[in-house]
């Protein structure tokens, strides 16, 4: 495929390289018009003007070719069945690659905005919660329909086109071939009452026990006693689920070396948490959980990742930010100075769906430097906490959702990342439902 411009902007060249990183197919950039004009190929015109006969033309927005950041007016309509905004009467409707770039590049998180009760960009700024699309991976959408119109124009096959034509094929009715799942689990309280100080416990079962609360008198009598093993212990649950579904799982864990209001785990300094550590690093991937604190102080940052490398005696470079604690530029900025090169924090902590309105991995473009980085984000569009704390969903209504989101990646071939925590798959009454979904949805989808 040739694509013709006037100006081939770092925006665009970044746009262009996130498609042809999802359809597995090359898009040359040119600024040579005689060269387009006699080239034989799939021609996209991405001018003000028309200048063939033989070409796909769409009218580019005048973003991709900005090197600022100011509010834009954007109308969102419909073209194809699909939201579109930027749009034009030329051969597309819309400047979809510009409307692709102002959602992957969260273009509005740098704009004064709305932050929620924990200081985070509120999801109700966004475009895709006010106008319904937040649940949709409305680039990969996009950039397949794209893919249709260029072959209607073009009545792929030819000989000229074949390896396109063949691209459309898989791309269209073979997506189960691309489709992957990742389940990711953030490790924030490794043990309800195992290896917690002694301080914590006693006060535990007082609290409890004022409360009124028997069942956990109980089960905390019974975990120290050592007759039963500890709720959130789960481990060596996962682990047969992983191996019985042949599952590759991420593991993030919260090393933070002092507790505070969000930041309750046991501290690296436990022999306990770092056996933890080592034993999931030995067979799975592990990342940094970055703690709360670490978002007001960056040095922590570097002290968690030492942290976790000391333990594993690995490198990190896997990380996945507490509470979705993200500032942009500032949060990936950080993350990138010390090593990280891939993070798995690109969703909401306050509702589910896709925060980037994709679902394929890509680097992130720094707006304020306008480049392109080193840094992989791996978008999710599912956590239980937010099913179960923020959407008040009960299990059965999770696992409905859940079932919704994995058809809706596996359906346009894009990688399905979930977050779980160890507190919410326990034997607890109150999480015995979630933990059972869990448990269904994985033998009804990856069996």
């Amino acid at each position: 495929m040739l694509l013709y411009t006037t100006i081939a902007s770092s925006r665009l060249q970044y746009t262009i390289s996130l498609i042809e990183s999802i359809i597995g197919q090359q898009i040359i950039i040119t600024t040579d018009k005689e060269y387009f004009l006699q080239a034989e190929a799939v021609k996209i015109n991405y001018s003000a003007e028309r200048i063939a006969t033989n070409e796909y033309h769409i009218i580019p927005h005048t973003l991709l070719f900005s090197t600022n950041v100011i509010p834009t007016d954007i109308t969102v309509s419909e073209c194809r069945n699909n939201p579109c905004f930027f749009t034009h009467q030329d051969d597309h409707g819309f400047d979809v690659f510009a409307a692709i770039f102002y959602l992957i590049s969260r273009y509005e998180e740098y704009l004064p905005h709305q932050k929620d009760m924990y200081g985070r960009y509120a999801h109700t700024n966004s475009l895709a919660y006010q106008h319904n699309f937040l649940d949709k991976p409305l680039v990969n959408y996009w950039i397949n329909d794209l893919l249709q119109q260029l072959s209607t124009v073009y009545r792929l096959p030819s000989t000229e086109l074949a390896p396109l034509s063949s691209k459309l094929t898989t791309y269209n009715l073979q997506l189960t071939t691309a489709f992957s799942f990742t389940p990711t689990y953030d490790i924030d309280i490794a043990f309800a009452y195992n290896h917690q100080s002694i301080v914590k416990n006693i006060g535990g079962f007082f609290k409890d026990l004022l409360k009124a609360d028997i069942e956990k008198v109980i089960e905390r009598a019974s975990v120290y006693s050592g007759t039963k093993q500890d709720p959130f212990d789960t481990y060596k649950w996962l682990d047969t689920l992983h191996k019985a579904h042949q599952l590759a799982p991420i593991y993030f864990f919260l090393l933070a070396k002092q507790k505070g209001i969000y930041d309750k785990n046991i501290p690296p300094s436990v022999h306990a948490m770092q056996n933890l550590v080592q034993q999931h690093a030995a067979i799975y991937s592990v990342g940094i959980h970055p703690s709360w604190q670490s978002g007001d102080n960056e040095l922590l940052v570097k002290e968690e990742i030492d942290s976790i490398k000391k333990i594993t005696n690995k490198p990190c470079t896997i990380s996945r930010q507490h509470y979705i604690r993200l500032t942009l530029p500032n949060t990936y900025r950080i993350l990138i100075e010390n090593g990280i090169t891939e993070d798995y924090s690109m969703g909401y902590g306050s509702i589910n769906g896709f925060r980037a309105s994709v679902a394929s991995p890509y680097y992130w473009y720094d707006l304020e430097k306008e480049a392109v980085t080193t840094l992989k984000l791996y978008p999710y569009c599912y956590m239980d906490a937010n099913a179960f704390f923020e959407q008040h969903l009960s299990a059965e209504e999770a696992l409905q959702e859940l079932q919704y989101y994995h058809d809706t990646v596996k359906a346009v071939g894009g990688q399905l990342i979930t977050i779980f925590h160890n507190h919410f798959l326990t034997e607890q009454p109150q999480w015995k439902p979630w933990r059972e979904m869990y448990r269904r949805f994985l033998g009804a989808n990856f069996s």
